[in-house]
């Protein structure tokens, strides 16, 4: 059966060789207050803008210019509370309503164009309403993580210096409640530059309220606001005006402020949905993430909206809330086309309930393809989740500087195989290079640094807030003419791209360069290891040897020296004896953050014995000192 869709060869052509026909082509699905006349203005390079003398605003083009086309009936944002057992439906006409009076509360408290607003909030509709609401007066929001301690809170502010924060009495995990307003206190007597204003949005599931602040400031409550404010309109911006600032995960000292703008922005996620993911308006797309993070806003708010399409917001987690068949859940009750998620989440079903006996209780029939990014899907982890859920299981790899995807299998494009390992291939617009320490291409097959050829595509990172030299330093200067994107890994003779790990993964094992993300794929394709990680630690004679971590999948029953035989084994077998893994430990869990990330270096730290600090980000600190404990007593 033939396809009517381009096909991938020729679209990522037509990016490469004509790139200012191509992106001012797809700048058209969108509404401008002032068309582009140019992509790229590549006058100051290597730092690039696009669309530069285009205007529009983002939340209308999420929202009002839905409306405007007769389907502001649609639904746009469904939240589903698995902590509170609520669901609630908004369409695009009530969230325009809701986000226009945001919009007004912000305004009256003097928020203008071009300012800063923080962002602090549980997984509810007021994070997504409050985005919205800075963009459609042109101020620039920066997320900050609910829950992250006050310090780190504190150093945001004191870099991105808002005029206002918003935030809610608290947010909930399973079997806890996180209480906000006592942090935000704490960070504001921290911060050298407080906000003027302070929203809260009061849970009743978690005390405190706006009225029991006692220092001074200017404490609101989102909903007596809301009831008396005025609704705005979109205020068109420069396509090259600053969307948000999202600073990184795991940074220490001076935070690292991601900038997104808003035209590039809006038209990289409006031609991902369609090309990428394959939804089109009034499909149900799903992204299991939160918004603290990139993949939350990229693909909880701004994504689906742009597209016209019905987003989830999920406050829950892959189990636990209240078993492994939640995901299965979400899908059958909202209809979910296509869910994206990390592997982790996957992971975690597939330990909790590895026959998918909980998936028989639901009608999935609705779930088209199942997406993956955030780390590294392993061949294992994808094989389990396309045999339950019989349909594509898509890995794509990018990061919160590039903000959508840089490697994928494009489903609205002609199919191309999905290759377990790989993320496929280079999304159009992306020109991905594989080259050694100096910066010479390397032969297909052979690892070595991932780096993308400037200029980089729309969507992603013009630079950092306020920090051009960081800029610089951090991604551009390495290797001159391309950004770093600080992974390893190889191009094959297909095209396809295969990701190991970070570059400082890399691990020297007497004189050989060893990548621990492809030991990592061997310990994982174990029929008893659930998940691993792979660290180097010191050795007295080789430098550094492979120090193995794995958990085993519920109901695994194996000698933990049997599993280490055969560990060795099989890492001997497919890798060499030159890595010299011998070192393997059964844990109960991996420290991670909380979008999943492995704590590698930390582990290592500790494995080491060496100093280390708790990251911001991680998930939960207990199982870190679990580790800790289990490797001192050895």
């Amino acid at each position: 059966m033939s396809s009517t869709r381009p096909t991938y060869e020729d679209v990522y052509r037509a990016s490469i060789e004509e790139p200012e026909r191509f992106w001012l082509e797809a700048a058209e699905a969108l509404d401008w207050a002032t068309p582009p006349t140019r992509a790229l203005d590549d006058s100051a390079a290597p730092l690039y803008r696009w669309f530069p003398d285009g205007r529009l605003n983002t939340a209308h083009n999420a929202l009002d210019r839905h409306v405007l086309a007769g389907h502001g009936d649609r639904a746009a944002l469904i939240w589903d509370s698995a902590m509170t057992g609520q669901c609630r439906s908004y369409t695009y006409a009530e969230l325009l309503d809701e986000v226009a009076r945001f919009a007004g509360v912000l305004r009256a408290q003097g928020v203008a164009a071009g300012d800063r607003v923080v962002v602090y909030l549980p997984m509810i509709p007021e994070a997504a309403i409050a985005m919205l609401a800075c963009a459609r007066i042109g101020a620039v929001h920066s997320v900050v993580f609910g829950g992250f301690a006050a310090a780190e809170l504190a150093a945001r502010i004191d870099d991105a210096e808002p005029v206002a924060l918003v935030t809610a009495s608290g947010g909930l995990e399973p079997g806890r409640t996180v209480e906000y307003l006592p942090i935000v206190a704490k960070a504001l007597a921290l911060t050298a530059t407080p906000p003027r204003t302070v929203i809260v949005k009061d849970r009743p599931e978690v005390p405190g309220s706006a009225a029991d602040a006692t220092d001074g400031a200017n404490w609101l409550d989102w909903d007596a606001s809301m009831s008396e404010a005025a609704p705005v309109d979109a205020v068109p911006v420069a396509a090259t005006d600053p969307l948000y600032i999202l600073y990184t995960s795991g940074t220490t000292g001076k935070p690292k402020g991601v900038v997104r703008d808003n035209g590039g922005h809006a038209v990289a996620l409006t031609w991902s949905m369609r090309y990428l993911y394959d939804i089109s308006p009034g499909d149900v797309w799903w992204t299991a993430s939160d918004v603290g993070w990139v993949v939350g806003h990229s693909y909880i708010v701004y994504g689906p909206l742009l597209a016209g399409a019905t987003s989830v917001m999920y406050e829950g987690k892959p189990v636990g809330t209240p078993d492994a068949g939640a995901f299965w859940r979400v899908v059958a009750d909202h209809g979910v086309r296509a869910l994206f998620t990390a592997p982790t989440a996957i992971r975690a079903i597939r330990k909790a309930d590895p026959d998918a006996a909980l998936l028989a209780q639901y009608d999935i029939s609705s779930l088209r393809t199942l997406f993956a990014a955030g780390e590294r899907l392993d061949p294992d982890t994808y094989e389990w989740a396309g045999r339950v859920l019989d349909r594509p299981v898509v890995d794509h790899w990018w990061q919160t500087e590039t903000g959508w995807a840089i490697c994928a299998n494009l489903r609205g494009l002609e199919p191309m195989p999905i290759v377990a390992g790989s993320p496929s291939v280079p999304v159009p617009g992306y020109r991905v290079r594989i080259v050694d320490a100096e910066g010479a291409p390397v032969a297909a097959g052979t690892e070595g640094n991932i780096v993308i050829e400037l200029p980089l595509p729309p969507g992603t990172l013009p630079g950092l807030w306020r920090d051009e030299e960081r800029y610089r330093r951090s991604y551009l200067s390495t290797f001159e003419g391309y950004y770093l994107t600080g992974d390893s890994g190889y191009i094959d003779a297909d095209g396809y791209v295969y990701v190991l790990g970070r570059s400082d993964d890399v691990i020297n094992v007497a004189g050989h360069r060893l990548s621990t993300g492809s030991m990592e794929a061997v310990v994982a394709a174990h029929p008893a290891v659930a998940e691993c990680a792979v660290v180097g630690i010191r050795d007295e004679l080789k430098g550094q040897r492979p120090s193995g971590y794995v958990v085993l999948k519920a109901g695994a029953d194996i000698d933990p020296e049997r599993l280490r035989e055969e560990l060795v084994a099989m890492v001997r077998d497919r890798i060499g004896a030159v890595a010299t893994f011998r070192d393997v430990t059964v844990v109960a869990a991996l420290p991670k953050t909380r979008s999943g990330k492995i704590l590698r270096k930390t582990m290592r730290q500790i494995a080491d014995q060496e100093e280390y600090t708790v990251p911001s980000t991680i998930e939960d600190p207990a199982v870190l000192d679990a580790l800790a404990a289990q490797l001192s007593a050895r």
